[in-house]
C-alpha cells in the first residue's frame, strides 16, 4: 500500500481516507478469521442468550455424554433405535468401569445403611429415627461424592431409571448400571451377614425392607405392618419427591454448576434422610421399614437372608419406577423457556 505525501510532508485528506479504508478492511478480515477460528474452537466468544440457552442441555452433572448423545449430534438422520439402544456401549470399557463403581458404590451403601439401621435399633436410643436419618444422609453424600468422578454418582437405580426416562442415558447403559447395582446390593448384604451374628440377623432381618412381619400375638403369631396400598403410595410420593427436589438439580449442569458438586451431594443425602425420618415417622407402625427408596438395597437382604423379606418385596420395586415415570412426565412437559428463566 503506497501513500502520496505533500510537497510539505503531510498526508492530504483524500490519502488519509484511503489509509483508514485500507486498514479498516485489513482489521475485517483479521478479525472475522479470528472469531471464526475461537468459535470453531469454541472459546472466548460472547454469544447471544438464546444461543446460549440452546446448548444447555440437561445431564448429569458429573456423566459425560454418551456415544449416543455424540452420535446424535454429528449424524442427525441416525435411527432412533440406535440413539437409544445406544448398543456398542455394552463394549464399551469406559462404560464398564463405570459400572464397577456403581457395583462397589452401591455395596458399601447397602452394607453401611443395613449398619445403620441395625445399631440403631439394637442401642435403644430415644429417637432411632432420627438417629438413623442424619447418619444416612451422611453416609449417602460421602459415597456421592466418591462415585460421581466415574459414574456420575447413581448407586441407585431410582437414578438410573429416571436419566434413561428423560433421555440422558442410553438403554444399555441403565441396563448395565442396574444389574450393577443388583450385585452391589447382593454382596453388601452378603458382607453384612458375614460381621454380625446369627441371632441379630435374625432379629433385625439384615436391615432389610420390609412391609409387614409376623409377630408373636395374645393368641398366636399375628401379621403387623402397613397395608399394601399404603406401602405403595408411600414408594411413590417419596421416589418423586426424591427426584423432584434434589435429582433434579444434579441432572441440570446449570444447576449442578451454580451450587458445586459437593453441595448438590451434600443435599441428596440430606433430602433422603429427610424422607425415611418422614416415612418411618408419620406411619408410625411397627412391622414397616419406612420407603426403600433405594431397591438395590431392598434386594441385597431379600436374597441374602430371604424369607418374609420377600413378602410384598414387589412394591419397592414398582412404587419407585411409578415414581420415575411421574417425574419423567413432569420434566417433559416443563417449557424449556421456563426451565432457563432464572
Amino acid at each position: 500500500m503506497s501513500v502520496t505525501v505533500a510537497e510539505d510532508g503531510v498526508l492530504s485528506m483524500e490519502d488519509k481516507q484511503k489509509s483508514m479504508s485500507a486498514f479498516l478492511l485489513t482489521w475485517h478480515h483479521a478479525t472475522s478469521g479470528g472469531v471464526v477460528e475461537m468459535r470453531h474452537r469454541g472459546i472466548g466468544v460472547v454469544e447471544d442468550e438464546e444461543s446460549i440457552y440452546g446448548r444447555n442441555k440437561v445431564q448429569p452433572f458429573a456423566s459425560t455424554p454418551t456415544p449416543g448423545k455424540v452420535t446424535e449430534e454429528k449424524h442427525p438422520k441416525a435411527s432412533l433405535s440406535s440413539k437409544v439402544l445406544s448398543l456398542e456401549e455394552l463394549f464399551s470399557l469406559e462404560v464398564w468401569r463405570a459400572s464397577l463403581a456403581e457395583l462397589l458404590g452401591t455395596a458399601v451403601l447397602v452394607f453401611s445403611l443395613d449398619t445403620i439401621v441395625i445399631s440403631t435399633l439394637q442401642t435403644e436410643t430415644k429417637t432411632p429415627n432420627l438417629v438413623m436419618s442424619v447418619l444416612i444422609a451422611f453416609v449417602v453424600a460421602v459415597l456421592l461424592l466418591a462415585t460421581y468422578p466415574i459414574s456420575g454418582g447413581h448407586i441407585n437405580p431410582i437414578v438410573t431409571f429416571a436419566a434413561l426416562l428423560t433421555g440422558l442415558v442410553s438403554i444399555s447403559r441403565a441396563a448395565i448400571f442396574i444389574l450393577a447395582q443388583s450385585v452391589g446390593g447382593i454382596l453388601g448384604a452378603l458382607a453384612l451377614k458375614a460381621v454380625v451374628s446369627s441371632g441379630i440377623e435374625r432379629t433385625y432381618s439384615l436391615g432389610g425392607c420390609t412391609v409387614t412381619i409376623v409377630a408373636p400375638g395374645p393368641h398366636g403369631p399375628t401379621v403387623i405392618g402397613l397395608e399394601t396400598s399404603q406401602a405403595l403410595w408411600l414408594e411413590i410420593i417419596c421416589s418423586f419427591v426424591f427426584l423432584f427436589a434434589s435429582v433434579w438439580m444434579a441432572f441440570d449442569r446449570r444447576q449442578a454448576k451454580a451450587v458445586g458438586r459437593v453441595m448438590v451431594c451434600v443435599i441428596l443425602g440430606i433430602v433422603l434422610g429427610l424422607l425415611v425420618y418422614i416415612s418411618t415417622t408419620v406411619t408410625a407402625t411397627k412391622g414397616y421399614s419406612g420407603a426403600g427408596l433405594n431397591p438395590a438395597r431392598c434386594l441385597g437382604p431379600a436374597v441374602v437372608r430371604g424369607g418374609h423379606l420377600w413378602d410384598k418385596h414387589w412394591i419397592f420395586w414398582i412404587g419407585p419406577a411409578i415414581g420415575c415415570v411421574a417425574f419423567a412426565l413432569y420434566v417433559k412437559m416443563i417449557p424449556r423457556e421456563h426451565t432457563h428463566s432464572y
